[in-house]
């Protein structure tokens, strides 16, 4: 028992020394605490104060120091700061000697005066050893005021890059030449070395947007540009904007048949000699394409007759004409000629329709064409000519065998197909994208073995900014790879008196 109680007694000193310990630190951690509170709320004071100046002179109310205008250093802490990118960190870093005066002039550029709306760009090492001196208090007077700083130009984001440079450049028209307008039909295209890989055709509309896979241009963009321009998506690709022509309406137009296809309706054309003030006798409105080139090519002193079987075709080639003369008016300030009758019947049972009329060409395009030959011939002048579009040799041999069968009095002159060949033909290029120069035959041998050395530096020198003498680079051509199948055969029959 006697040796129990010092050692209990030296456990409760132990104890009581541990408990003093602890109650020390934790008294001179507080206090520290407090330390770096006090010196936070001076900090936060002496960062919320107030900037503006007084606009009554009279007013005391503000007695605080910082209420008279700061210096520029004192107001570069006190502005809002925007976050640094990763190179400008690293250019903050590097000690003046080292940067390029285009660097130096770029800094001093963004440097601007603390007065004006913009924010001032600080160097990494102040703002990453420095204390953050915006208060999480402050007002939303300065909170808004930041915010207006930082908002961009709304009319400068929605400017188009391509085109901002002198706007004199785009009102200098020549005569007779007209601005892209609402309503016009368009033709997008976009070009990777020399070919086509994207092209669609649309109408010009308020509010609308053109889309595409490299991009997108809004319509209100493209309205006020000259043909023929180039149009930045906001993807930073390039589109060529320009008006779309008859053949590229007739290609790119909604349709329900099948087309006559614009190489194929001019030769047509020139079979049939149509000139303007001519009446056409038209069997087959289909999409309504050949009624188009023969509205054209009679003019407003012509007339066409445009016979269709079935109502769904009639109606399909009556949009896409009323919508072309639409936009040709828009595009030319001036009314495309309304010289088209479009009519819904069989032409091999309704010969009544021609009754009393003559004309000076007939265009067949139908399945079985020799069925409305009888009806059609009486009505034709002597020595005009019928040209039919046939799809199929068997409908060919079938239209001669109506015609001998039936001994209509006309003449079969030709059967042609019209083929078109694309082709590709480019300057010859190395492949560091330099041009090839053509090389002089050399008789004697001693110039043969200095052009042998010489070939390889010639061509090393020759780039493609020098833009060598003409006639001095050679061309490749070679058929295109995607070339145009078959489309019809072209029947020209004329008629004669027997």
């Amino acid at each position: 028992m006697a040796v129990q109680t010092p050692l209990s007694g030296l456990l409760f000193m132990y104890r009581l020394l541990r408990i003093s310990t602890s109650t020390q630190r934790h008294l001179s951690n507080r206090d520290i605490v407090g330390k770096l509170h006090k010196y936070r709320r001076v900090i936060r004071t002496f960062s919320t104060a107030s900037l503006k100046c007084k606009e009554n002179e009279g007013d005391n109310t503000d007695s605080s120091p910082l209420g008279t205008k700061l210096t520029p250093s004192q107001a570069l802490m006190f502005r809002k700061r925007r976050p640094l990118s990763p190179l400008e960190r690293i250019s903050g870093m590097l000690p003046q000697d080292t940067l390029s005066p285009e660097v130096l002039q770029l800094r001093e550029q963004s440097k601007q005066d603390p007065e004006d709306g913009t924010f001032i760009q600080e160097s990494v090492a102040q703002e990453d050893s420095g204390h953050e001196f915006i208060s999480k208090n402050d007002g939303p007077e300065s909170y808004h005021a930041s915010d207006e700083a930082e908002e961009p130009n709304i009319s400068e984001t929605h400017s188009n890059p391509a085109f901002d440079g002198d706007e004199s450049s785009l009102s200098s028209t020549l005569p007779g030449e007209n601005l892209i307008a609402f309503g016009e039909l368009l033709v997008a295209e976009y070009r990777r070395q020399g070919q086509v890989e994207f092209r669609k055709m649309f109408q010009l509309q308020t509010g609308t947007r053109l889309q595409s896979g490299w991009g997108v241009i809004m319509h209100n963009d493209i309205a006020g540009q000259p043909a023929g321009c180039s149009l930045k998506t906001n993807r930073g690709v390039s589109l060529f904007i320009r008006r779309a022509s008859l053949e590229d309406y007739v290609l790119f137009m909604r349709r329900g048949p099948a087309i006559a296809y614009p190489k194929d309706a001019v030769t047509m054309l020139m079979m049939m000699d149509v000139t303007e003030g001519d009446c056409v006798l038209e069997s087959g409105s289909g999409s309504g394409a050949m009624t188009l080139f023969l509205s054209r090519a009679v003019g407003s002193k012509g007339r066409v007759l445009s016979v269709e079987v079935r109502d769904d075709h009639q109606k399909r080639a009556v949009l896409n004409y009323k919508r072309w003369r639409t936009a040709w008016s828009l595009r030319r300030g001036e009314e495309w000629p309304d010289n088209v009758q479009f009519l819904s019947a069989d032409l091999s049972t309704a010969s009544s329709l021609l009754a009393g009329q003559g004309f000076h060409s007939v265009a067949l395009d139908l399945t079985n064409p020799q069925l409305v030959l009888p009806t059609v011939i009486p009505h034709l002048h002597s020595g005009a000519v019928c040209a039919v579009y046939l799809a199929n040799i068997t409908q060919v041999t079938d239209l001669l065998e109506g015609i001998r069968c039936l001994k209509l009095p006309v003449l079969c002159e030709s059967i042609i197909e019209v083929p078109i060949r694309d082709w590709l033909v480019a300057p010859a290029l190395q492949k560091d994208g330099s041009y090839c120069t053509r090389k002089a035959p050399i008789q004697t041998e001693n110039h043969m073995e200095e052009d042998e050395t010489s070939h390889v530096t010639d061509r090393e020198e020759t780039t493609a900014e020098e833009q060598p003498a003409f006639g001095s680079v050679p061309y490749i051509a070679r058929p295109h790879p995607s070339q145009k199948s078959h489309t019809a055969f072209l029947v020209k029959l004329r008629k004669y008196v027997k």
